[in-house]
């Protein structure tokens, strides 16, 4: 991965696991919390592709997992985010840009549902019931609910940094300038430069002849 990418990713990652620890996790909502750091994952998934998306979804669960007040065996979140972003990655387009928001709302909602599918199942194999007290059908709705309602303020923004990011403008007007700079030095300059010098040289030859001739011209005389 890029460095622009690492330096994006990481940034948008912390600040969405931290919105979403200190604000949408204590606005008591029934069900389900809204999940920012989700939503982080699959828009930068949506740009960068499934690698960069399985990569990013595991260091922002890895992450979750670690953060206060978390309650659950770490690497369980890291492991669904890393599926989640690998498979969003897939659906990314060629440049990087969708035409129509019906597909990736689509995909946050299958997002959504897959990902508390997905988490209640590794808990049910590590021993944690926790899915069956609070209901999965209840988690699943308000999961799809929140995340859908969410997701058209945060997917299109996100998408739009990762693309500026990954464009990388002052790269592209440096290397650009520098082109410009050679190829105005190499091609320009120097060949006027070069001339200057020939034609002055020539100049030098004509007037050196004509002085000659003048002085041949006095001695006939």
């Amino acid at each position: 991965m890029r460095f622009n990418r690492i330096l994006l990713s990481a940034t948008l990652v912390v600040v969405a696991l931290v919105i979403q620890v200190t604000v949408l996790a204590r606005l008591q909502l029934p069900g389900a919390v809204p999940d920012l750091t989700l939503l982080v994952v699959l828009a930068l998934a949506f740009v960068y592709g499934h690698v960069s998306g399985a990569l990013i979804g595991f260091a922002a669960g890895l992450l979750a997992d670690l953060a206060p007040p978390a309650d659950h065996a770490a690497g369980r979140y890291a492991l669904v985010l890393c599926v989640i972003g690998y498979l969003a990655g897939l659906v990314k387009p060629e440049n990087g840009k969708l035409r129509s928001a019906t597909a990736p709302m689509l995909v946050v909602v299958g997002a959504a549902l897959g990902s508390t599918l997905l988490y209640a199942g590794v808990g049910a194999l590590v021993g944690d019931s926790a899915a069956r007290h609070v209901g999965l059908g209840g988690l699943l709705f308000t999961a799809a609910l929140y995340d859908l309602l969410l997701a058209p303020f945060v997917v299109p923004g996100i998408m739009a940094l990762a693309r500026r990011a990954e464009n990388d403008p002052l790269t592209e007007s440096s290397s650009s300038g520098s082109d410009v700079s050679s190829g105005w030095l190499a091609g320009g300059t120097g060949l006027r430069i070069g001339e200057q010098k020939g034609g002055l040289r020539l100049r030098a030859a004509r007037s050196r002849a004509q002085r000659a001739g003048r002085i041949k011209g006095v001695k006939r005389l």
